[in-house]
């Protein structure tokens, strides 16, 4: 094809509506877990849905440098289109085309790419425009892509729905869409409004059970919780593996408080999807809630059911760095850690310390919790005011917090959770001194690699050299993105 035909391909591309051009992220940002999600609701979701997952799908294996495999599923996407909506297939294949002419057009194929151009083109130019048009169906494609993307994406799926249901306010793919976008939203003013989405969403299709899991949580937040109960149980008999079904109603028992239901549906949804972060992430929550629960009914109660909480700290610690190996934010992961990063505080506060460490220790718990935005007015804060120590501490004197001992005894790569189990065994012996240093190292280990930074409030200089060095020997033979949070 002549430079020519090159130049006019890439005036024309723009104007096409699909994934490539709604703006919907940046190819750095694409996770595996994101992926695994996509696949998953392929495999579960009814057949008139497929066709726009494999869409979805085909652009994020463009963005992961597959574009044969891309191809392989604008295929499917073609086929299913034809059999589900054979009424409409002319209009439903836009957004397939055009990815058709992305595809090819960055494999070098620019033929290949110009005949799906013209396919768009016979199509729109019956609609007055060459290469695009105003259309529901189309709208609410863009809308479901974007709620997969989730985050701030979320407001402009609500605003294609919205669109989408002004000229077919009754269809239930559309009404769907619209509750589950304003579910994702949960504007505080619009709560009760939401509800009332969510039911005519139910009433259109009622044989979405997603839908009735997220109505039920959202009657949770309205303290309406036994009437939302028998919409999950009714959601897990009629779809009992559907993996967003699953997922969302460990949720739901999770608040409830019955933890050994949310622990036995989140790991059903875990045999879905085995390479979820997200996942092992909220099982640890479940096994860490349940160890609180031990230890917030006193002391002797914990000496009584020690082994008990020690097995329960150590599911919770194993499913957390089961979630980092899957490629889990290791803040997101450990986005608990405040509570361990406290206890190790608060349990070296109860030490006979000199007052000039007790100064660097109450000044190292501020820094904490300035990092993680915490501002309320606790004992350890009205402590740290009674020493007379600025809280408007400048980097330098951010740093000059160290722990103790913190760079003997380093522990072993290949046992990531024993500091912190020795710290829970020195702290029910009554051992104070013993399980702070423990505590001190769990943490240090843990921060020592993180991304944020944080780790400069906390470790040695020389610890930080040594971190960095085993990181980048470790990121030398191969690279991976972590996944953040779409939906928590």
């Amino acid at each position: 094809m002549s430079e020519v035909s090159k130049n006019s391909l890439e005036k024309i591309l723009p104007q096409l509506k699909c994934h490539f051009t709604w703006n919907l992220f940046k190819e750095e940002s694409v996770s595996h877990d994101l992926e695994a999600r996509v696949c998953n609701q392929i495999e579960f979701l009814n057949t008139e849905f497929k066709a726009t997952m494999y869409n979805f799908l085909a652009y994020i294996k463009h963005h992961r440098g597959q574009n044969e495999a891309a191809l392989e599923c604008l295929r499917q996407a073609e086929e299913l289109i034809q059999q589900e909506h054979a009424d409409h297939a002319e209009i439903r294949s836009v957004v397939t085309w055009g990815n058709y002419a992305w595809v090819y057009y960055h494999m070098g194929r620019l033929s290949e790419a110009q005949v799906y151009v013209d396919k768009v083109k016979h199509v729109c130019e019956k609609f007055s425009n060459p290469y695009s048009i105003e259309c529901p169906e189309l709208d609410s494609e863009e809308g479901w892509t974007l709620l997969q993307c989730g985050g701030q994406r979320n407001e402009r799926a609500k605003v294609c729905f919205e669109k989408a249901l002004e000229k077919k306010p009754n269809n239930p793919e559309f009404s769907s869409g619209l509750a589950i976008a304003m579910y994702s939203l949960d504007d505080k003013p619009q709560k009760q409004y939401c509800v009332s989405v969510l039911k005519e969403a139910i009433e259109l299709n009622p044989d979405n059970q997603y839908i009735k899991v997220l109505l039920a949580l959202k009657l949770q937040k309205i303290n309406k919780e036994t009437e939302g109960e028998p919409l999950v149980v009714e959601a897990l008999e009629k779809a009992p593996c559907q993996t967003d079904v699953l997922y969302n109603a460990a949720k739901f028992y999770q608040i409830k408080g019955d933890t050994d239901k949310a622990i036995e549906l989140f790991q059903k949804a875990l045999e879905s999807m085995p390479n979820s972060g997200y996942i092992c992430h909220q099982i640890a929550r479940c096994y860490r809630g349940k160890a609180k629960q031990i230890q917030d009914t006193g002391y002797s109660e914990v000496r009584r059911n020690r082994e008990k909480f020690e097995e329960l700290s150590k599911y919770a610690m194993d499913y957390s760095s089961k979630a980092i190996e899957k490629g889990l934010s290791p803040l997101y992961a450990y986005s608990d850690l405040t509570e361990l990063e406290t206890e190790c505080h608060q349990t070296a506060f109860n030490r006979e310390l000199p007052d000039t460490e007790r100064k660097q220790l109450h000044q190292g718990y501020y820094n904490l919790q300035e990092y993680h935005g915490t501002s309320e007015d606790t004992p350890v804060q009205q402590h740290l005011k009674g020493l007379s120590i600025s809280t408007k501490s400048t980097e330098k004197e951010k740093m000059k917090y160290q722990p103790q001992n913190a760079t003997e005894n380093q522990l072993p790569q290949n046992a990531p959770n024993s500091w912190y189990l020795q710290g829970l065994t020195h702290k029910l012996n009554g051992d104070l001194g013993q399980a702070a240093e423990c505590f001190e190292k769990e943490l240090g280990y843990l921060l020592r690699n993180s991304p944020s930074g944080i780790s400069r409030f906390f470790l040695p200089t020389s610890e930080l050299e040594e971190g960095s060095e085993r990181v980048s020997q470790g990121q030398g033979a191969e690279s991976s993105t972590l996944g953040e949070p779409l939906d928590s």
